[in-house]
C-alpha cells in the first residue's frame, strides 16, 4: 500500500483502495466526458436522456434518485437540456404539484444516436480488464454501493442499533 496514512491497517487498505477506485472512475469518466462535451452533453444530461429513454417520462425526484443526484443537480441538469430543446417539463394529470420531465423528438434522436457510440467507449476503456474482471468489478462495486448505502452517518447498520424502539434519540 502506498498511503501515507500512518493509521491502522484497516484504513491504510480502504484508503488505498478508496484512492485508486476513484482516480479509475476520473480517468475514464474523463475520457468519456471529452466525447460527450463534443455532442454539447455531459454525464449528468446523458444519464438523464437514458433514463427517459429507456423508463419513460417520470417526476424530477424519482429521476433524481435513479441517477443518485441532488435535486440542484437535478435541476440544472435538466434546465440545460430543455434550453436545448432535448426534454420538456409537465405537470402531473393525477398530481398538478408533480413536476415529471420528458424526451422530446430531438432528445429521443440526440440519445439513440449518443447511446451507442458511448457505449462503444466503455467497452475499449474496460477493455484494460478481462471480461471475468470485469465481473467481478461489478459485483463488488454493487456490494460496495449496497453496503454504504445500509449505514447510517454514523457508520452503523440497521442491524447493529437492534431494535427501532431501544435506540438512542440525537
Amino acid at each position: 500500500m502506498t498511503s501515507r496514512w500512518r493509521g491502522p491497517k484497516k484504513e491504510q487498505r480502504a484508503l488505498d483502495a478508496w484512492v485508486k477506485l476513484a482516480r479509475a472512475t476520473e480517468t475514464v469518466g474523463s475520457r468519456l466526458g471529452t466525447r460527450l462535451a463534443a455532442r454539447g452533453i455531459g454525464h449528468t444530461q446523458l444519464g438523464v436522456l437514458d433514463a427517459l429513454l429507456h423508463l419513460g417520462t417520470m417526476p424530477i425526484a424519482e429521476l433524481g434518485g435513479k441517477l443518485l443526484r441532488s435535486p440542484a443537480n437535478m435541476t440544472a441538469a435538466i434546465d440545460r437540456l430543455e434550453d436545448q430543446k432535448l426534454v420538456e417539463r409537465v405537470r402531473d394529470e393525477a398530481d398538478r404539484r408533480v413536476i415529471r420531465v420528458r424526451l422530446t423528438r430531438e432528445g429521443k434522436t440526440l440519445i439513440e444516436d449518443v447511446l451507442p457510440g458511448h457505449v462503444a467507449e466503455i467497452a475499449i476503456a474496460m477493455s484494460a480488464l478481462t471480461a471475468e474482471e470485469q465481473e467481478t468489478l461489478a459485483s463488488l462495486c454493487r456490494k460496495l454501493g449496497l453496503g454504504v448505502a445500509g449505514l447510517d452517518e454514523a457508520g452503523e447498520t440497521s442491524a447493529e442499533k437492534g431494535p427501532r424502539s431501544h435506540r438512542r434519540k440525537s
